[in-house]
């Protein structure tokens, strides 16, 4: 009598687990993760809600990214009753927020140029420097997981827009003041929003779900694409007024404002990237608007 589990024709292993382009990723994702939360846990430290997040998300990753590869080279995957590659392709866009939103938040609070006073010195800050190395990479091995999903120069956009919100959020959370006015609120309302709707999109895509709305999901892509355009637009004009105009903020950085712990560093990364996510989301809209989803009037 045969076992399920043995594929026609060939043996119990798959060595495609590890070979194929997504194998790859998967490998890599596993070495990058592992040295990561190595480097970390060794000599790097972590402390705080920020560092536990990122232990968490790291060895979260890892644990998962391990089953899926021993599933898939063992074939155990088949004996599961559901749909395997959805999960693989949730598990993935997961993954890639999580370790997005990781490489920007412990560089973030946790790296600095300069060495720390002894008993720490130079060999944490270089094991801090390394980290955040391999914390970036292993967003890039998730990323290109995640992008072969996303067929679309759409698709990989949206992916790169989730990760520019990341770094936008980092920098609120680190001291920003966005709460001093009602203004500043709302551009981090706009982040927000864009930023959900966005991850919505990527993962109905990706785990194939796209067919069950009621309505034509690439229309509605664009249409909320324009939507974003605009919003990013408003947070565009908004956020660099009520940040950097005299009459309401800094028009330039205070002198005894330290670096690494300044509000106004937190404000001009949120301005910076606030026009990077905004010109993703124009070229997104040009992109879809010529390629496919709106026919030509």
């Amino acid at each position: 009598m045969g076992s399920t589990m043995e594929p026609p024709g060939g043996g119990y292993l798959h060595l495609g687990a590890v070979t194929s382009p997504v194998g790859t990723a998967r490998v890599l994702q596993l070495a990058f993760g592992c040295t990561t939360f190595s480097l970390v846990a060794h000599r790097g430290g972590f402390a705080g809600v920020q560092g536990t997040f990122c232990m968490a998300a790291w060895g979260f990753c890892f644990a998962l990214s391990g089953l899926v590869v021993a599933c898939e080279f063992t074939r155990l995957h088949s004996c599961l009753r559901f749909s395997w590659g959805n999960f693989t392709a949730a598990f993935a866009m997961l993954a890639t927020l999580l370790s997005a939103t990781a490489a920007v938040i412990y560089p973030l609070y946790f790296t600095r140029l300069e060495c720390p006073p002894e008993p720490e010195g130079c060999a944490v800050r270089d094991f801090r420097l390394a980290a955040s190395v391999f914390a970036g990479l292993l967003f890039l091995a998730y990323a290109a997981e995640v992008a072969s999903y996303m067929a679309t120069v759409s698709g990989l956009l949206k992916i790169v827009q989730a990760f520019v919100a990341c770094i936008i959020f980092g920098a609120l959370v680190h001291d920003s003041r966005y709460g001093r006015y009602v203004a500043t609120q709302w551009c981090v309302a706009v982040y927000s929003l864009c930023f959900l709707a966005t991850v919505a999109i990527v993962a109905l895509s990706v785990m194939g779900y796209t067919g069950g709305l009621g309505c034509p999901f690439d229309r509605l892509v664009v249409v909320y694409t324009f939507l974003a355009v605009l919003l990013y637009l408003s947070a565009a004009v908004i956020w660099p007024v009520f940040c950097f105009d005299p009459k309401y903020g800094e028009p330039r950085r205070p002198p005894n404002c330290p670096r690494g712990s300044c509000p106004w560093d937190s404000q001009l990364v949120v301005a910076t990237f606030t026009y990077v996510n905004l010109l993703l989301y124009i070229a997104d809209l040009a992109y879809s608007q010529r390629i496919r989803f709106v026919p030509t009037l």
